[in-house]
């Protein structure tokens, strides 16, 4: 079974976030310079929810609301479902599925050490099968 700790194996562990009296706009900023599409919302190294693009366009763009002036705590999704390094690859698609999210903060110990989106787990699952291929093919061949 593969596990969440191994994708953290294959990509740098940067943990993105924000506290909850952070702006949308400053929040957005700090989205486009790291180039991401999600951050965490910790207060004193606890996790209090997750912002997206998503809550952005429904919370802010769709409310006619300003994102200069609105806290990051109004439009987050507060108590975000989340996986650890435990959990399978397996368990993280089908929770992306079922409750339609792209992105699971992974937690320890009650503290958040990082985030999986739904491409890094699509690139793990590729990378995994053509290992699995390749192998095959060398089991064929041999």
């Amino acid at each position: 079974m593969k596990t969440v700790q191994q994708i953290f194996a294959t990509k740098p562990l940067q943990i993105f976030s924000v506290s909850a009296n952070t702006s949308v706009l400053d929040a957005l900023k700090l989205m486009t310079e790291k180039n991401i599409s999600a951050l965490l919302i910790m207060q004193e190294g606890q996790l209090l929810g997750i912002f997206t693009e998503r809550d952005y366009a429904r919370k802010i763009v769709l409310q006619g609301k300003a994102s200069k002036d609105t806290p990051i705590s109004e439009a987050m999704t507060a108590n975000p479902v989340t996986v650890t390094l435990a959990d399978s690859i397996d368990l993280c698609m089908q929770m992306m599925t079922d409750k339609h999210i792209r992105h699971l903060p992974v937690v320890t110990e009650n503290q958040a050490v990082g985030m999986v989106s739904i491409g890094d787990v699509v690139k793990f699952i590729i990378a995994d099968q053509k290992q699995t291929i390749s192998q095959l093919e060398s089991y064929i061949n041999s």
